[in-house]
């Protein structure tokens, strides 16, 4: 569900498509410290969790978006004067429902992916182009109640889903 390379990514700001969080038939999460070797404890716990589901074959679309979106929530969403012993202020969750696996990655920030970007130099988006890429939709949405930060997710149709807009399973 990519977009072309002449349009600029816009960030969407909503929650996951209505999908009953009850009728998740597997989740797995792990906090994240914060340092960028996290990253590769995201590709492995992505890996692991996968092969249990008996996903594997979906591991490099879904390690490389894992990768980007853990990435992002290091580099920019983390206060710079944040302490080194802060308890994992990143984490990652993995839900699998019959025909969708949602990746969503927690953070303290509750500014716009995009935005947070955006000012950093060019090389900064390509992450989340390369997200927009690889999954069949993504967005961000802040967390409600006392909870600050927000969860940037990416969702990917599994095999055997209708791709023809079904959403109730």
């Amino acid at each position: 569900m990519g977009t072309n390379g002449s349009t600029m990514l816009e960030p969407l700001r909503q929650g996951p498509p209505p999908i009953d969080p009850a009728d998740a038939s597997s989740s797995a999460s792990c906090a994240l410290p914060p340092r960028y070797e996290a990253v590769r404890g995201a590709r492995t716990f992505t890996s692991r969790t996968l092969a249990a589901w008996d996903l594997s074959e979906r591991f490099d679309d879904v390690a490389l978006v894992v990768s980007e979106l853990v990435t992002n929530a290091l580099r920019h969403a983390l206060p710079a004067d944040a302490p080194h012993g802060q308890d994992h202020p990143v984490r990652l969750h993995l839900m699998r429902w019959t025909s969708r696996l949602v990746c969503a990655v927690r953070d303290p920030s509750q500014d716009s992916p995009v935005a947070s970007e955006a000012e950093d130099s060019a090389e900064c988006g390509r992450g989340l182009f390369l997200v927009d890429s690889f999954s069949d939709s993504w967005g961000w949405h802040p967390l409600a109640g006392q909870a600050t930060g927000k969860v940037v997710w990416a969702l990917f149709r599994l095999p055997g889903a209708s791709g023809c807009g079904h959403t109730d399973d």
